[in-house]
């Protein structure tokens, strides 16, 4: 228990305790998740225990009045989290039937104002596709973890992660551990397929010359492939890609990969479940991105844009 908890009733921490187990238990949601929940509930609770209100007896103008004072002080990002939190935490409470009514359901995570993640056009992809050169196992294997990227949208963190016994060359797909120990079977596409299975046949085993590794994804030194050497590698290839720096980030291709299924009419819940989103809140960001980009074309073109 926090410090911050100190100051709550018995009644408010046995709920959040019954909350985080759930979680856990059931969701499988991380460890920082879970904290930074908890810390959200915590702070909504002592602002509540200041009016005679305990979380269970909160209802939506109570909510609301506290969301209200939260986002003076807080950026949207963590507005959306805070949200969140309620979400799961009044949907917790209904299933055990302690409450009646989602007071949850009349609110509307806040988009204004948000920094929209850096991606890419798909003129940009392409051409960043294209970067790495082919005749020798380093570029082999660069355009490899470049296609897979694009293809799946997994997070950096997920494909330089990837085991050989992860590919289901059956299926079509990778299985992926992703946040909160939640397991997700993710489409590779034909094209990723075939660089793939090139790079396997071709690139891994002279980048290993003789030596054994579960990752995928190998260095020269037959050691799996780190966060940084994909970063110092992304930036390489996209400054000869000629993509300015200021678009590019360790997850480019990843919101690149979202940002374009949504602009070629994919469904919010499909690209949720693609990406691993716990909340599909998280996965709303992609449709504004995708609106400013129509906005962008439609006053770059339209003669009175």
């Amino acid at each position: 228990m926090s410090a911050a908890e100190d100051g709550l009733s018995p009644a408010d921490r046995a709920s959040l305790d019954r909350f985080a187990d759930a979680m856990w238990l059931e969701h499988g949601l991380a460890g920082n998740t879970l904290a930074s929940y908890r810390s959200d509930l915590t702070l909504f609770a002592t602002w509540l225990e200041k009016r005679h209100i305990s979380l269970a007896a909160a209802e939506a103008v109570d909510l609301q009045a506290y969301l209200a004072e939260f986002s003076l002080r807080s950026k949207p990002a963590s507005q959306r989290r805070l949200l969140s939190a309620w979400r799961r935490f009044y949907r917790h409470l209904l299933q055990l039937n302690e409450i009646t009514d989602d007071p949850t359901l009349t609110i509307d995570p806040p988009i204004a104002n948000e920094r929209f993640p850096k991606t890419l056009s798909e003129s940009q992809v392409e051409d960043l596709l294209a970067a790495p050169e082919l005749d020798n196992p380093q570029g082999l294997r660069d355009r490899t973890m470049f296609e897979i990227l694009y293809a799946t949208g997994l997070r950096v963190s997920e494909l330089i992660s990837l085991k050989i016994f992860e590919i289901s060359s059956t299926e079509g797909g990778v299985r992926i551990m992703g946040k909160g120990a939640k397991e997700r079977l993710v489409p590779l596409g034909e094209t990723a397929l075939d660089w793939l299975a090139r790079y396997l046949r071709e690139a891994r085993p002279q980048l290993l010359g003789g030596r054994r590794c579960d990752e995928v994804f190998v260095t020269r030194r037959g050691a799996g492939m780190t966060r940084q050497m994909f970063w110092k590698l992304i930036k390489h290839h996209a400054r000869k890609a000629g993509i300015p720096e200021s678009r590019i980030s360790p997850h480019t291709i990843r919101h690149a990969f979202a940002t374009h299924l949504i602009n070629h009419g994919a469904d919010l819940r499909v690209v949720q479940l693609l990406l691993g989103h716990a909340d599909i809140s998280t996965t709303q960001v992609y449709t504004h991105v995708a609106r400013e980009r129509l906005k962008e074309l439609h006053a770059k073109h339209h003669p009175r844009g």
